[in-house]
């Protein structure tokens, strides 16, 4: 099963107060990676209307589409959400795995992949935890550091925009009272004191424009239009990186950049939009934009589409797009030769390459928002937005300066000009460095870019691993997660019916050699590959580590890989299994769920069939010669040990109402 499935609003909280409750850490991020404003500085930008505290957020892509997701950005600095693209088809069939970035990101699809109005329930339950997160006193926030702007993203054509989902989709993310009101009465009982948070209502009042490689100028244009006359909404229009024409997009990619691997076919440009339709559109836009009193804005850029070499894709797709480094490059260039056109004059969002060594250069160059999607899926995940703070906080003190704006002329001055102007500072800005990072011998050329996370070539295993927990933090939808197992060996009973009587076997054990394992969060999973990327084993921990399901009906339905369910009941619990295709169960009553034995009291399904460990042994019919493989028990019952322990805190345990 590849689809994510929406997790419960309140256990979302329960998971929140009680991770930080016992290991003070919130989503597995831990405290010293939460966000401050540095004493004596200010970070904030405007945005259209709106105060940020940073100009930094997630790109719309993976790290913005469940609430989880959107309350682990915010602990870490985003301050301007680009909500993931919403558009009318929401069924769609996304190739696995989609997403590799072992240097350079790659991926074949980041399109939308809940239904409209999962979007919509998602966005408000993450803006929701935001509120918490700001207002309930588990932490304390300075209030410089809490000014949030959540931004809708809308594709791909006017038809589809103008249909009654999205309408009301857009109608909602401006006044979701109601929905509020529905998650407000779903905050646990032993959190009742939130419920008087007063939560923001109106969602969002802007929106990015995404449309598909190679979307028609004119149809660009009339939905533009549309955002800003009929809906009234703040808009940026989103451009292509091959807007900087055919020879200069070539010969900056391949002469100075060495990336001779990424041919870009010529119908990328033939098909997409060209300089001269890209200017006009955003001066008769811009036009318009004053006139109906909204904010009008373009972003740079979308994704590089290429041919596709990669043997992570499958074969039949013929194209994929590319990010990272190299992206980085063309999309500043296009950024400043816009600049030249428009000053400062028309604000310009970004999104391509962004990572810690240049974040901190982009926001000199006036960028709002800063947007992150490739380099959040490297080691660290969300985490790694510390290391862009640090960098923006050293640049800024080293020139002496307290606020962006004062920090943008600053940066001009220190590459030799002489201008008092903010315009001209941006200017001179983004052309220098347009400059820099297009340098043959610089940071950006291919070979620096080569590199490639390791694999010693173990083989993964369902206990035990490296326990690097890389895994962890570079699932975009948070669905990996450890889990504490004392350690040691445990001996395989196999129990054989001969003569009516069962007898006992011992035929090997099952050692558990690390304290804490890896398990994977079925529900929050799309196969997106990312985990087994940067995972030192071989074998992919979203493939081989237990994969536990929100439901008995969840894990019914999905039969592809070996999963887990676990069920707290009155007087006992239970462990649903599936190995090999075949249904296992195991459940412990309550005075055994202790119990020190290999295999507790229990009863148990093998399958199909029911059996009973008791003081008397093995009890259950089956006819002479059926032979039972006690390793299935024994690993049943270490997970729902370890997973269930009094310490531990995962989507799983919640599910199962442990808590």
């Amino acid at each position: 099963m590849s689809e994510l499935i929406p997790y419960s609003f309140g256990k979302l909280i329960k998971r929140i107060f009680r991770e930080w409750e016992t290991q003070k850490s919130i989503f597995d991020i831990k405290q010293k990676s939460f966000f401050h404003t540095p004493e004596n500085l200010d970070f904030s930008v405007m945005f259209h209307n709106k105060r940020a505290a940073t100009p930094f957020g997630p790109a719309s892509g993976p790290h913005a589409q469940m609430a989880q997701n959107i309350a682990m950005s915010w602990l870490c600095g985003a301050r301007i959400i680009e909500l993931k693209t919403v558009q009318i088809l929401d069924e769609l069939e996304i190739p696995r795995p989609c997403i590799d970035v072992p240097n350079v990101g790659y991926n074949v699809e980041w399109s939308q992949e809940l239904k409209i109005e999962e979007s919509l329930h998602e966005y408000v339950k993450g803006s929701m935890l935001i509120d918490i997160l700001k207002y309930s006193g588990i932490i304390k926030w300075q209030e410089q550091d809490i000014d949030t702007v959540l931004d809708i993203s809308l594709g791909y054509d006017l038809k589809g925009i103008q249909s009654q989902p999205v309408q009301d989709y857009v109608r909602k993310m401006r006044d979701a009272s109601d929905i509020v009101e529905l998650y407000r009465s779903q905050i646990p009982e032993e959190y009742a004191h939130l419920r008087e948070i007063p939560f923001n209502k109106q969602i969002s009042n802007s929106v990015t424009l995404s449309t598909f490689h190679g979307c028609p100028p004119d149809e660009v244009e009339k939905i533009a239009s549309y955002l800003i006359s009929e809906m009234g909404l703040n808009t940026i229009v989103k451009f292509n990186p091959t807007l900087l024409g055919k020879v200069k997009l070539r010969e900056i990619l391949h002469e100075r950049l060495g990336y001779n691997d990424l041919i870009v076919p010529d119908s990328a440009f033939d098909d997409d939009m060209h300089w001269d339709q890209a200017i006009g559109i955003c001066e008769r836009m811009k036009k318009l934009a004053e006139e109906c009193n909204v904010g009008y804005g373009a972003k740079f850029t979308n994704t590089l589409i290429v041919e596709n070499y990669r043997k992570v894709f499958e074969e039949k797709e013929k194209v994929m797009y590319a990010s990272g480094a190299p992206l980085h490059v063309l999309a500043v260039n296009v950024a400043a030769k816009f600049r030249e056109h428009f000053a400062n004059e028309v604000p310009i969002s970004f999104s391509a390459g962004i990572a810690p060594n240049n974040f901190h250069e982009s926001v000199a160059l006036g960028f709002k928002p800063v947007t992150v999607c490739t380099d959040l899926l490297r080691k660290g995940g969300y985490a790694r937005a510390s290391k862009y703070f640090q960098a923006l906080t050293k640049e800024m003190k080293k020139l002496q300066t307290s606020d962006i704006p004062s920090y943008v002329k600053a940066r001009a001055q220190e590459r030799g000009s002489s201008t008092a102007s903010l315009s001209e500072a941006l200017q001179v800005n983004s052309r220098m460095y347009a400059d820099e990072v297009a340098n043959s011998e610089g940071e950006y050329h291919q070979s620096k870019h080569i590199k490639t996370p390791p694999k010693p070539g173990t083989k993964m295993k369902i206990f035990d691993c490296l326990t690097c927990d890389i895994c962890i933090p570079v699932c975009p939808n948070h669905a990996n997660f450890s889990y504490g197992l004392e350690k040691g060996s445990v001996p395989v009973t196999k129990f054989v019916k001969q003569n009516g009587v069962w007898e006992q076997q011992k035929t090997g054990e099952v050692s558990v050699n690390k304290r804490h394992q890896i398990a994977n969060f079925a529900d929050f999973c799309n196969e997106c590959g990312n985990c087994d990327t940067f995972c030192p084993d071989l074998g992919g921990p979203y493939i081989l580590k237990p994969r536990f399901f929100s439901s008995l009906e969840q894990w019914q339905q999905d039969g592809q890989y070996d999963g887990f369910f676990l069920q707290k009941e009155i007087g006992s619990e239970t462990i649903w299994a599936r190995f090999d295709k075949k249904e296992y169960s195991l459940t412990v009553a309550n005075d055994q769920q202790d119990s020190s034995e290999d295999l507790p009291l229990c009863e148990f399904t093998y399958e199909g069939k029911s059996f009973a460990i008791t003081t008397d042994g093995l009890q259950g019919d089956a006819s002479d010669g059926t032979e039972i493989d006690g390793t299935y028990l024994i690993w049943m019952n270490l997970l729902r040990k370890g997973v269930t322990g009094e310490k531990q805190v995962n989507y799983a345990m919640l599910s199962g109402d442990y808590c």
